[in-house]
């Protein structure tokens, strides 16, 4: 069972962005991936107010396939927790995400931290935007792992191009910290990862239908991982990480 844990859907009209439910589907089904997190391009609130309903109605039409997570602005705190708990309490949400170049938000500013926090204790992951922009690197997010020891931490990208060595240490020192494949060129730091932090920590990710799926699956087929531990990798810790394991 392959798990992609990083997927869009958007329909923003002032971005010019159009993402379907269907579109994931179809790179999913090119790719051989069974199950998707999907998440919208744009922070609530913001420039698609709809994106909650966007991301709920694809997880509602696509069952067992798509599980949403939901990205949101710190800077709203009260608007956002509030948005968080309906989509977890009563929509089925699986996560949160957040991305600190788009909302300017560092991750271990107060707000950032008080979102983190509510999330775990509602159950579910944090992933950011992990990479090589101000705000966005591996040591800005280690301040947010170090604040919230009982929240898991998800570093998409695991640190971008140029951060994925940094990405690799604030992952040995936080064990709250998992990272996620997606959009990072390397193979190799793949199997480095599932080496100095463990295969159950590493999840694959491809960040589509931006990227192909199908394209970044090989990456950790090249890593030569091993069967069991390209087993997790590719879809076992997401089942776990999400409650989705039989």
């Amino acid at each position: 069972m392959i798990f992609d844990m990083h997927m869009h859907i958007e329909e923003s009209t002032a971005l010019g962005w159009q993402m379907s439910a269907a579109d994931c589907i179809r790179a999913m089904d090119e790719a051989g991936v069974e199950r998707s997190a999907v998440m919208t391009l744009t922070d609530l609130p913001g420039l698609n107010p709809q994106g909650l309903e966007l991301i709920a109605e694809a997880c509602e039409h696509y069952p067992d396939r798509l599980y949403g997570f939901l990205r949101l602005n710190p800077a709203h705190l009260e608007t956002s927790k509030q948005l968080l708990k309906q989509a977890i309490t009563e929509l089925g949400f699986k996560g949160l995400k957040l991305h600190p170049v788009s909302t300017l938000q560092h991750p271990g500013g107060v707000a950032t931290i008080e979102l983190i926090r509510l999330a775990g204790e509602l159950g579910v992951p944090t992933l950011f935007h992990c990479g090589d922009e101000p705000l966005s690197t591996p040591l800005s997010i280690a301040q947010a792992a170090a604040a919230c020891p009982d929240a898991t931490i998800i570093l998409g990208h695991m640190g971008g191009y140029f951060h994925v060595d940094e990405a690799l240490d604030v992952a040995e020192r936080f064990p709250n910290i998992i990272l996620e494949t997606s959009a990072m060129p390397y193979p190799d730091k793949i199997r480095t990862a599932v080496e100095r932090v463990g295969a159950e920590r590493v999840v694959f990710g491809s960040d589509g239908p931006v990227s192909s799926p199908n394209l970044e699956k090989q990456k950790v087929v090249i890593a030569g991982l091993g069967e069991e531990a390209a087993g997790l990798v590719l879809g076992g810790n997401a089942e776990t990480l999400l409650g989705l394991a039989a």
